[in-house]
């Protein structure tokens, strides 16, 4: 995803091994396509998509203004509702 605008946060946790192996097309797919989205009450949007290549669903956490990437993370306990 070009110019993707992410926190420091973000670019730290990024380094960890569970999570160099999520990509950009990922991210950006979950933020245009989520299958729910839920508002957190610091204001951060959560958004959750499955990625059919791994079978696992992407929680893709956002700040206020709904495109600067907090966190991204397989959620190993999302349900479908």
């Amino acid at each position: 995803m070009d110019d993707m605008k992410t926190t420091q946060y973000f670019d730290f946790t990024r380094t960890r091994p569970d999570r160099a192996l999520i990509k950009d097309e990922w991210i950006s797919f979950v933020i245009k396509n989520p299958e729910k989205t839920n508002l957190q009450s610091d204001g951060r949007i959560r958004c959750w998509a499955r990625i059919a290549e791994v079978d696992k669903y992407l929680r893709v956490i956002l700040l206020e203004d709904g495109e600067t990437v907090h966190n991204a993370f397989f959620d190993r306990s999302f349900r479908r509702e």
